[in-house]
């Protein structure tokens, strides 16, 4: 008696097929418009392929509504494997680029894969059955280059791993299933299912790259490229937020003492280096009550927003470590907003306090006070 389970429908194999269809479909409209926004070759090869699967995904459909055996056929098998080569090339250029090595082995592949394709005379390519196991044999090639060339050298490698995996044994199956008579209902049914959990794999891959790569570009737009604190503009922007919702928020000034004078003596570089530093010590004794920018130049900010720090004693861990820790000293001034000033002013009350630091000695820190306030005690090296 013919079982009644759905895994045994013969409309199963067009199930499977226009899954995968609409999957790698969703996969090259995400790759165009990514195309479109970066000009990354990664996604123009990804694409390529994804074509040639969607073709594959077609022909497999059209075999099975006009019930004629798709093993009949060599070519949806070669589809599937060009694209398998090409999904690798891909994921392999969305973390790195092709260099002289790896366009040889590339171009060799390519060889290898045409070879059955021009050289009809050999023996082994006479009939399907010795070209589908070449092809078998060359993917199982491939996926041992992915192991050993592309995965130790892009991120996510675990996900590619199983993909390839996930491939290996639906290759090894599809073997069993053309050499065997009677492979069994569920067998068929995972071998119908394996590219399409190839498929989410690489979807997984794709997406969770595109979002490292947006978020890459937008902290790029918001971040000062040599000191990696925030810019002027998105420092503004947050200090502006700040002070609309009334926080108890106070601003901190910076100032590298002599820098025009170690840029002049010792070069760009060594200044860019002392920056570094020094940006690296300001984002360290901020982080977790605060944020941190460069407000241009030399000049470096922060706005601190836990009511329980004492900006004081911050300002001065930050000077008394940039004298310790570095060849340059640090002039600070700091101010905490009062009532009806704006976030403009706030810095630039903090800006006048630096300013005083610097006429004043330099290598010291000063609060903002108003003229017509005393003059609170300063913090001094």
């Amino acid at each position: 008696m013919m079982s009644s389970s759905p895994w045994s429908s013969p409309i199963l194999p067009g199930i499977a097929a226009s899954i995968g269809l609409y999957i790698v479909l969703i996969m090259t409209v995400m790759c165009l418009i990514m195309y479109s926004k970066q000009r990354k070759k990664a996604y123009l090869y990804m694409v390529l392929a994804f074509l040639f699967i969607m073709t594959y995904e077609g022909m497999n459909i059209h075999f099975y509504l006009s019930h004629e055996k798709p093993e009949y056929s060599i070519w949806p098998a070669r589809m599937q494997v060009f694209s398998f080569l090409i999904l690798n090339v891909s994921v392999y250029l969305l973390y790195r680029k092709m260099n002289k090595k790896t366009n040889v082995i590339l171009g060799l592949m390519l060889l290898l894969f045409l070879l059955p394709i021009f050289s009809p005379g050999l023996s082994l390519f006479h009939i399907n059955s010795g070209q589908m196991l070449y092809l078998s044999l060359y993917q199982g090639l491939i996926a041992i280059l992915g192991f050993c060339m592309i995965s130790p050298r892009i991120g996510q490698r675990y996900k590619y791993n199983l993909g390839i995996l996930i491939i290996l044994i639906w290759a090894v199956m599809n073997l069993i299933y053309r050499y065997t008579d009677d492979c069994g209902t569920t067998f068929n049914s995972v071998r119908l299912f394996l590219p399409l959990m190839y498929y989410t794999v690489i979807f997984f891959i794709l997406f969770e790259r595109i979002v490292e790569q947006l978020q890459s570009i937008y902290r790029s737009s918001i971040t000062d490229g040599l000191t990696n604190l925030y810019n002027r503009r998105f420092f503004m922007k947050n200090v502006n937020r700040y002070v609309d919702q009334g926080l108890k928020i106070s601003v901190i000034f910076c100032d590298i003492d002599n820098f025009k004078k170690l840029n002049d003596t010792q070069g760009h570089g060594k200044a860019d280096q002392v920056l570094q530093q020094v940006s690296a010590i300001l984002e360290e004794e901020v982080s977790g009550v605060g944020l941190t920018g460069r407000y241009g130049g030399e000049e470096l900010v922060a706005a601190i927003v836990d009511k329980r720090a004492k900006v004081n004693q911050i300002a001065e861990n930050v000077r008394s470590r940039v004298e310790h820790e570095t060849i340059v000293t640090i002039s600070i001034g700091y101010s905490s907003l009062r009532k009806n000033v704006t976030a403009d002013e706030l810095v630039s009350q903090a800006d006048q306090a630096m300013y005083r630091s610097k006429t004043t000695g330099k290598n010291k820190v000063s609060p903002f006070y108003t003229s017509s306030s005393k003059e609170p005690k300063q913090a001094s090296s």
